[in-house]
């Protein structure tokens, strides 16, 4: 079966019993808001330009989106466990669309970051309660049902970047970024609709030492522990890498910006379907196997990408290094069926918000070595930390 079919028939597995609407509209949010985040490294040169940021400071503008993203996960989670999913889903989009419009019509710097921070925080309301829905809906398939949710994630990175810098550079970025407010609206009446209105009822009286002895208790095993690793180094290398290889592309590579948003664009225009196969993968491998599957290559392809040059040799080693985009699939599924589903959305907020916490410090880490004139250095550096990552996995069970 080739990759085109194995999409196809992971979607016609979905569509039954009335789900597919609800997943169409959980996977579209998904798609805009991650799409949305993807948007900043295109948009650096423009902040850079406009406010005189230097490589530093542009990181640590991608560091507090990522910071923001994280930290609202946990009670994002607790929230999921205690309240409906739909009120969650919802007022992550709405958030957005609100932090958007201050970033639009800042006045300067401070309230770009401010604002930019929001944004982080509404998009971390949402990915907890996509996954504890999803995973009630979709209990013998998670895999596949969270491998299509991100895939379109990835249809947002690969559709809305480019877009927006094809914008910012025949007018001007704030208009981008002003159309999409709109869009986060309209997306959130569609899932207050279409998603069930319940949550998961888990019986509990909100935070406590019972609940939090009962969340300690699953994550304390060692292939938790060992998950949690590796997502929290697997963040860090994706966040460095995504942070700033556009404006890699152009200063060191010599792209114009609008090829290196397009290439950019084609990094998440693979995960479209590695994730999917990623997802099934887990469903019929398990862990270990499928998680190795999709990281080998990214070690090579960081490896070589400072001594390459070239359009077509860039393309390739970007599509080598984009089958690490499946490993979400497989860790998110994972942490799905391990945690019980009456903890569920606290136990996957405790590791998302400590794993992409921590993880969020790499792009500011990454624009400092570049502005020490390390940038080619700092690419080998992540594939080292891909080679560890792949240590670990080594380590997990061969099944879950």
């Amino acid at each position: 079966m080739n990759p085109l079919q194995s999409v196809r028939q992971s979607v016609g597995a979905l569509r039954g019993e009335g789900h597919g609407r609800i997943l169409v509209a959980i996977a579209s949010g998904w798609g805009l808001l991650v799409g949305t985040r993807m948007t900043y490294p295109v948009l650096l040169p423009y902040f850079r330009a406009e406010y005189g940021l230097s490589l530093s400071v542009a990181g640590l503008l991608v560091t507090i989106l990522w910071l923001g993203s994280a930290i609202g996960q946990l009670p994002g989670g607790i929230l999921a466990d205690r309240y409906s999913e739909r009120r969650v889903l919802t007022a992550g989009l709405s958030v957005v669309a609100a932090a958007l419009t201050a970033v639009v019509l800042a006045p300067g710097p401070t309230v770009v970051f401010l604002a930019t921070g929001l944004v982080g925080i509404g998009l971390s309301l949402y990915p907890i309660a996509r996954i504890t829905v999803l995973s009630s809906i979709y209990p013998d398939s998670v895999g596949r049902a969270l491998g299509m949710t991100m895939a379109t994630g990835d249809v947002g990175q690969t559709v809305l970047p480019p877009a927006i810098g094809f914008v910012a550079a025949g007018a001007a970025w704030q208009l981008g970024l002003g159309a999409l407010v709109p869009v986060f609206l309209v997306l959130a009446t569609v899932v207050w609709v279409v998603v069930p209105d319940g949550g998961t009822d888990s019986g509990r009286d909100g935070i406590s030492a019972e609940l939090a002895r009962d969340v300690f208790a699953v994550l304390r095993t060692r292939t938790m522990a060992l998950v949690t690793v590796v997502l929290f180094f697997y963040i860090l290398v994706w966040q460095s890498f995504t942070g700033f290889y556009p404006t890699y592309l152009v200063e060191v590579k010599g792209f114009s910006e609008s090829v290196a948003g397009a290439v950019f664009a084609l990094f998440f225009g693979f995960g479209v379907v590695v994730k999917p196969i990623a997802g099934t993968a887990y469903d019929r491998f398990g862990m270990r196997t499928s998680l190795l599957s999709v990281l080998i290559g990214p070690v090579a392809g960081l490896a070589a990408l400072p001594f390459l040059d070239g359009f077509w040799p860039i393309v390739a080693l970007t599509a080598l290094v984009s089958t690490m985009l499946g490993s979400g699939a497989i860790t998110q599924s994972y942490l799905a069926d391990a945690i019980p589903e009456d903890i569920r959305g606290t136990g996957l907020g405790v590791v998302r918000t400590t794993a992409a916490s921590l993880g969020a410090l790499g792009p500011v880490a990454f624009g400092s070595l570049a502005d020490r004139g390390y940038f080619d250095a700092g690419y080998v550096v992540l594939a080292g930390l891909m080679v560890l990552i792949v240590a670990l996995t080594t380590r997990m069970p061969r099944s879950s």
